[in-house]
């Protein structure tokens, strides 16, 4: 693999590679689930981070809830989202994200938030509410939350943890080196540390995270996010393409190809990691009730 340089500079030029071309499905439930999340007045990180996959995904009745409002208090350079001062949170909002799940027809539910340093929490509080409102509403479906760093406070992962999510999901997003150009106000081990409390906290909960390519990293590096993952004890992996969402975000060093990916994933499960999902869409929560599904039968199977 090419070495790259210290920190993202100039992006690519030229078109897009092949693999990076699709076409939009044109089923008739991408519209009925689009439709139903604007009447709700819910938002979708589908949406708001201008996901690739949220055609397909809204076509299969599948959704990403974002909770905690639209706007981040943070503002990481890789991000669509919005940042800036956010709204006080909406307290009926987890009834209303149980509510419209049950109306879609959810079986897996997957929650995440923008950042909320605004608050004591963190926001843990809405994401135990949520959870537990899911569960009343559906008490057979599964909930996936992908959740922030809580700025180090491990208190607030324990109130998540204690409403008992299917599986807890923190993106490192990239590797260490990178983090002051990619995450800012964010720091490597931190993120790191909260997925080892997972493990300790609530070893019966599978943790999960994710990482992004092409923004400079190199195949060292990318090894060290690996090792660093499974020592510890994170069980699902994700690997997918960095695309810049503006010309405000960073640049794309490279575009990977698919078999790149897929020699990643291998050389993961090789590391130990139960399930991994890895390819140029591949997105944090992309097929995210298979990859559950997959790997609670290995562990029954075992």
């Amino acid at each position: 693999m090419m070495k790259m340089s210290s920190s993202p500079k100039k992006n690519i030029s030229g078109p897009k590679p092949r693999w990076l071309i699709r076409q939009l499905p044109g089923k008739p439930e991408y519209e009925m689930i689009r439709g139903m999340i604007s009447r709700s007045g819910l938002h979708t990180v589908c949406q708001e981070a201008r996901c690739p996959n949220q055609f397909e995904c809204f076509s299969n009745k599948t959704a990403t809830f974002l909770i905690l409002g639209s706007r981040c208090t943070r503002n990481c350079a890789f991000c669509a989202v919005a940042h800036g001062q956010p709204e006080p949170p909406d307290i009926s909002e987890p009834a209303k994200v149980a509510a419209a799940a049950e109306k879609m027809g959810l079986r897996y539910v997957v929650l995440t938030s923008v950042t909320r340093d605004d608050l004591a929490d963190g926001g843990a509080g809405i994401f135990a509410q949520t959870i537990r409102e899911i569960r009343k509403k559906m008490p057979r479906a599964c909930v996936e939350v992908l959740i922030p760093d809580f700025r180090g406070d491990f208190s607030a992962l324990k109130t998540v943890l204690n409403a008992e999510p299917d599986v807890l999901n923190h993106n490192m997003e990239t590797v260490r080196r990178l983090y002051p150009p990619v995450r800012p106000q964010a720091f490597y081990g931190r993120s790191l540390e909260l997925i080892r409390r997972v493990k300790k906290y609530r070893p019966g909960i599978p943790a999960k995270s994710g990482i992004m390519l092409g923004l400079g990293e190199t195949e060292a590096e990318i090894a060290e996010v690996l090792k660093d993952l499974r020592t510890a004890g994170c069980d699902f992996l994700t690997m997918g393409q960095y695309l810049q969402p503006s010309d405000a975000h960073l640049p794309v060093q490279r575009y990977v190809p698919p078999e790149e990916f897929e020699m990643w994933k291998n050389k993961a499960g090789e590391a130990g990691f139960r399930q991994v999902a890895s390819g140029p869409f591949v997105r944090s929560s992309y097929h995210a009730g298979d990859m559950y599904r997959e790997g609670r039968l290995e562990t029954f199977t075992d």
